[in-house]
């Protein structure tokens, strides 16, 4: 991880390269005449596992996936999971019966690696064989850090797709039901409150139906993208990668805010929300279907008041979009004046660790190889994140390209990626030189992206954890892996509770005391070690 990274580099970047496109286009896509195969030039026949969005359409129907297999000389049988792949992992890795290829976002982690040893291909020493892999951890030499175990052996792939902002979450409110109640947008949580009142009570959306708003609204759970958990930068705390176990850095200490006095805070004032009738009722049970369908209204009538997403017409849709605010970080109170802060995900957005991971077990590993080789190749990396060229990218012929509005003018450009391809989950490398204009929807979150540059203003240095930078020992892995179990059954529990039913303030010593039996102390000890390590090679 790059030290003394200003955040605002990367939205100056991506904004050139929406403007202007970038130059020195570069291709290492080596496809012969005739596919390889075996040495009967029969294609070569595997299985593999992809954990993927459930919009995304079969992957039978990925235009640029079976130009991949061809060039490749293979013949994959997929199988696709939608749904509750860390249950189901468990019980496969367990058995020992495993598909050749594993494809997803951190499908197999390091924990994995260290639990099951022996099970996962080490591709160091196969990697001539994937001459697109190697440019991508030339160009990209942090590619090579995130993939390359502490003993030096590479279980995991990663990807880099060049082109995200450095947070995945935006903060919206409905822009017009503030101005039908004639109310200016809030800037502190009691302000918030006020307005998420007024939005309930007052027929905000002006359907004449008395209570159908819903003021505010979430996945479910604590920590992760699009979550209350930004609420803490409120009072200072930094996230990093949305913080999914809580973990985060404040002036070079490891630190868990599921157990910070700040936590505490923001859970009281959820609580305070819910008892008030201001978040879904559904907010602990609803999917991420649900919660976007919900937010996307009834024609003109928007029916979520306050919430969290990527960007406003992925959030809302097309049609309600334009209701929408993207705001700034909230106060915690009128008197606070400390620091703002927000979710630093610019690393996690961008790289992502072990997209792809061979079996040890894959009979025909030199295949296997020639598959991924292709998927790395800088044209078809984009086509796993956009779709295919033609229906969704456009090739200029000039080696340029552009990523194409959808087909139906109702869907949302973010909807259609993930309805098309792989998308975010796929494995693939995007060089800097490719030149590739984006679409409307990667425009708008640049836009909606300003509101929260002052909370932005990081120093990795001191406020970031650069988690998928440091590689634990086997040992570390999995007595980490055990306590964040452990840590997290005991903190989503406690966190649903204390929102609908109260109670934080009563039991927040014992769940101290539970939290640290849980092994969250063991954990911070073992992750201030290794980062102070790390901050000392770099």
């Amino acid at each position: 991880m790059k030290k003394k990274v200003n955040v605002f580099i990367s939205f100056i970047v991506i904004t050139a390269l929406l403007l202007t496109g970038c130059s020195g286009a570069g291709d290492d896509h080596n496809e012969s005449a005739e596919s390889p195969g075996d040495a009967s030039g029969k294609k070569v026949k595997l299985t593999a596992l992809i954990t993927k969005h459930p919009l995304t359409k079969p992957l039978a129907e990925m235009e640029w996936l079976q130009k991949v297999e061809e060039a490749a000389g293979v013949e994959i049988e997929w199988q696709e999971i939608t749904a509750d792949w860390g249950q189901k992992k468990g019980t496969m890795l367990a058995s020992g019966d495993t598909p050749d290829l594993f494809i997803g976002p951190n499908v197999i982690t390091d924990a994995d690696f260290a639990q099951f040893q022996g099970l996962f291909q080490d591709l160091s020493g196969m990697l001539d064989q994937a001459p697109n892999v190697q440019t991508m951890f030339n160009e990209k030499p942090d590619t090579k850090v995130i993939a390359t175990q502490s003993d030096g052996k590479i279980y995991g792939l990663p990807k880099y797709q060049r082109f995200w902002p450095a947070s995945a979450s935006r903060q919206f409110i409905n822009q017009q039901w503030l101005d039908n109640l004639g109310l200016g947008m809030p800037t502190t949580w009691d302000e918030l409150y006020e307005v998420l009142v007024a939005f309930k009570e007052k027929d905000a959306n002006g359907n004449g139906k008395p209570n159908d708003e819903i003021p505010m609204d979430w996945p479910g759970g604590i920590g992760g993208y699009f979550n209350p958990a930004v609420l803490l930068g409120s009072m200072g705390i930094t996230l990093t990668d949305g913080s999914g176990q809580g973990y985060f850095v404040e002036d070079g200490q490891v630190k868990n805010f599921l157990t910070d006095d700040r936590y505490k805070t923001m859970v009281l004032f959820l609580n305070k929300l819910y008892k008030a009738g201001l978040i879904n009722p559904e907010v602990f049970t609803h999917d991420y279907t649900k919660y976007q369908s919900i937010a996307r209204g009834e024609g003109d009538t928007a029916k979520v008041g306050f919430t969290w997403g990527w960007v406003a017409s992925d959030r809302f849709g097309e049609q309600l979009a334009p209701q929408y605010a993207s705001m700034p970080q909230l106060k915690a109170s009128a008197d606070y004046n400390g620091k703002l802060s927000w979710s630093y995900d610019y690393y996690s957005l961008n790289y992502g660790p072990n997209h792809i991971v061979m079996s040890a077990k894959t009979k025909n590993k030199e295949a296997a190889m020639r598959f991924i080789n292709e998927l790395y190749a800088p044209e078809v990396g984009m086509q796993v994140l956009f779709g295919s060229i033609g229906p969704n990218i456009k090739d200029n012929g000039d080696g340029t390209y552009a990523v194409l509005p959808p087909a139906d003018a109702k869907m949302d450009p973010g909807t259609w990626k993930w309805t098309s391809t792989m998308a975010d989950n796929g494995a693939f490398y995007i060089p800097d030189s490719l030149k590739l204009t984006l679409g409307t929807d990667m425009q708008e979150v640049l836009g909606q992206s300003e509101p929260l540059e002052p909370a932005l203003e990081v120093d990795p240095d001191k406020d970031v954890f650069p988690g998928m930078f440091i590689k634990y020992s086997t040992i570390d892995n999995n007595t980490m892996s055990l306590n964040n179990t452990n840590v997290m059954n005991l903190a989503e529990s406690s966190f649903a509770k204390w929102v609908t039913k109260g109670g934080v303030e009563a039991e927040w010593d014992s769940y101290i005391k539970e939290s640290q039996k849980a092994g969250l102390k063991q954990n911070l000890e073992i992750m201030q070690k290794y980062y102070d390590d790390y901050m000392n090679q770099n």
